[in-house]
């Protein structure tokens, strides 16, 4: 089995586990070559995927239509809020913010929202039925008991006792977090979280499983390395430093991974990372 598991983010629902390795793999290598390391060979490295629990049923082949009608008014809101601000402040000459006294109640004051937002360079490339679509899928995991469950047995499955190193974006970095503190017997030494949410406070941060004590989360066990990598600018990892969520044992770094701040490919051929990698090899 591989001695490193990648877990991936949102919006892979068509793809699957091989696509994904294909994408991951030469950049993850990328990254170990910054650093100095090779990998040992290319089947020490496996994507676990979940994506296929978010696929459309019935006869749609496509993601739904979304619009500003179908952001919901409670969880989705407040954090497509919270993206509208951290947009117009990493880009204020771009991105106009929401206002102190904005109150994302109704749909036209959404779709001002998801206006704003896309007039950001880091989601200029994605459709706004896209970006909902994404909102929705962080917001599923976190709600929807049984997607959950399957998503972190996914994980669970694909780490073995030569699994030494878990590599996690965006949500799959809640979902690898999960995984391994569900684990108590676990003996994976080196966790890597990439453009993660892990931080944001009530919306993900306090619905955690198992949930924080006193403001502190779990330390996953058998973990000896935890490293989180973030980019100035990415929106989805709104609260770059997680050692305070987490405890000191956790070392964080920035990086700069140009205009697609969010894309894990960009991360994976940091040298951050592989410095990272190279702590379990």
């Amino acid at each position: 089995m591989a001695k490193i598991v990648g877990v991936h983010g949102v919006g892979h629902q068509f793809k699957g586990e091989n696509m994904l390795r294909d994408d991951w793999l030469p950049a993850l290598k990328d990254g170990l070559s910054r650093a100095g390391r090779i990998l040992p060979g290319d089947s020490e490295f496996a994507v676990a995927f979940y994506g296929d629990l978010f696929r459309p049923s019935g006869k749609s082949a496509l993601d739904p239509l979304l619009t500003a009608t179908d952001v919901d008014e409670d969880w989705e809101q407040e954090m497509l809020e919270l993206w509208w601000r951290e947009a117009a402040n990493v880009e204020p000459a771009s991105v106009t913010g929401p206002g102190a006294s904005t109150k994302l109640g109704v749909p036209f004051v959404i779709q001002r929202a998801l206006n704003a937002v896309s007039h950001s360079s880091f989601f200029a490339a994605l459709a706004e039925r896209a970006l909902i679509a994404d909102l929705k899928q962080v917001r599923r995991y976190l709600r929807e008991a049984e997607i959950r469950r399957q998503a972190v047995a996914r994980v669970t499955k694909m780490i073995s006792s030569d699994t030494r190193i878990v590599v996690a974006h965006s949500l799959g970095s809640l979902v690898a977090y999960e995984a391994l503190c569900a684990n108590p017997h676990g003996r994976v030494e080196v966790l890597v979280t990439l453009g993660s949410p892990l931080g944001i406070a009530n919306l993900i941060f306090h619905q955690l499983q198992p949930a924080p004590i006193d403001g502190r989360g779990a330390w996953p066990a058998g973990v000896l390395h935890w490293v989180n990598i973030a980019d100035r600018g990415d929106i989805v990892a709104l609260v770059k430093s997680l050692g305070s969520h987490f405890g000191p044992r956790l070392v964080d770094k920035l990086v700069d991974n140009g205009a697609r701040a969010h894309d894990v490919t960009r991360y994976l051929t940091t040298p951050e990372l592989g410095n990272a990698l190279a702590l379990g090899l």
